[in-house]
């Protein structure tokens, strides 16, 4: 591995890995080479399969999250943790790069930690209303934080939004995109499309939600149900879905992982997901109205508050996770598909909070700190 350039760290989850794809990408644009670029992140993550396809290197360390109590798995994980701190720190002391970016979770910890001992500038993009354990943590030794909502409790804080990837930007709401999104989806240009998603993971609730919706409107033959069931459970949901197959009216189309999901954004009428922060930035860059279902129990009930920021600008309906019933979700989607007035002005709403220049506002931020840093033997710049 050469000296120099950027680590770019974080993942787990597409929640993580998508921003910090996105922040790669804009340093591509601004004028780095991919091969300066090392994304570093976790072995049993999303990035595992995300990274290399959008054609950056990338080294995995070990660990997982840490639960939230003392248990068995909590000890083992805490023990890998360690470990990949050790190889974080490792990894950083003998690339020494320009910078580090983190995007937060736990594989991000490795390297952002390395960073603050090595003193090697840092960058920490906290993508949700409120930071999570690692971004509280670093985020004391970071350089800047670039931050998604105002009012985020971070040191150094620089309000750039969050950072979606250009296939969010390359899509558009207008009718003329919206119709290119739906024939590049295959989807039918008169019908109502009705989208669910929880997640690169998948949510139970919404899946659960989706399923009994599907069952309720069988017989419409005015919409189309797209539904993202996440990779975790998608087997059981086909099983769980296996007599929607030859449903007469409704249009039912169940997949894992939605490769296209910015395009399924453009497309849909209305959009039901959980609040995580990627979902966040791509519905308001987009500007597509939405049903949120906040996760319970998330860090710093995180989801609840990005849900309620779009809720209070008019751009979403919060819906409460015990309340995501089938019945309650079909009562308030029924209203909302039925005023297309209202689904417009939500649309509205969501994209005058969007940021699209996101990614090359932290960018910016990271050549700035890699700039004011002092040259080291073997920097490349």
């Amino acid at each position: 591995m050469s000296r120099g350039g950027i680590i770019v760290t974080g993942g787990g989850t597409a929640g993580h890995v998508l921003p910090a794809l996105a922040v790669a990408r804009a340093l591509v644009a601004g004028g780095r080479q991919p091969a300066e670029i090392t994304y570093v992140g976790a072995a049993r993550g999303m990035e595992a399969r995300l990274v290399p396809a959008a054609g950056f290197s990338l080294v995995t360390l070990p660990g997982r999250g840490i639960e939230r109590r003392i248990s068995r798995r909590s000890v083992q994980a805490a023990a890998m943790l360690a470990l990949g701190c050790a190889r974080g720190l490792a990894l950083v002391a003998r690339r020494r790069p320009e910078a580090v970016v983190s995007i937060g979770g736990y594989a991000a910890l490795p390297c952002a930690l390395g960073a603050a001992a090595l003193r090697v500038p840092l960058v920490v993009v906290n993508v949700d209303a409120v930071p999570g354990a690692t971004n509280r943590l670093t985020g004391r030794f970071a350089t800047a934080c670039a931050i998604a909502l105002p009012g985020t409790p971070l040191p150094r804080a620089v309000l750039t939004g969050a950072p979606v990837r250009p296939e969010v930007l390359a899509v558009d709401r207008t009718p003329e995109g919206r119709s290119a999104a739906r024939r590049a989806l295959g989807l039918p240009e008169d019908r109502l499309v009705v989208a669910f998603t929880g997640g690169s993971l998948g949510a139970r609730r919404l899946n659960l939600a989706a399923i009994g919706l599907a069952r309720a409107w069988a017989a419409r033959h005015d919409l189309v149900v797209v539904h993202v069931a996440g990779e975790r459970d998608l087997d059981w949901a086909r099983v769980q879905a296996r007599d929607l197959a030859g449903a007469n009216g409704l249009e039912y189309r169940l997949v894992g992982y939605e490769e296209r999901l910015p395009a399924l954004f453009a497309a849909a009428d209305v959009v039901v997901a959980r609040a995580g922060a990627s979902t966040i930035a791509e519905l308001t860059v987009i500007g597509t109205p939405s049903v949120l279902v906040p996760l319970p129990g998330a860090p710093g009930d995180h989801q609840r508050l990005n849900a309620e920021r779009l809720a209070e600008a008019g751009a979403a309906l919060l819906v409460e996770d015990a309340a995501a019933s089938a019945e309650e979700l079909a009562r308030v989607l029924d209203a909302l598909l039925g005023e297309d007035e209202r689904r417009r002005a939500m649309g509205e709403a969501a994209r005058r909070l969007g940021r699209p220049d996101a990614a090359e506002r932290v960018a910016s931020l990271v050549e700035e700190a890699a700039r004011r840093a002092p040259r080291r033997v073997g920097s490349k710049r």
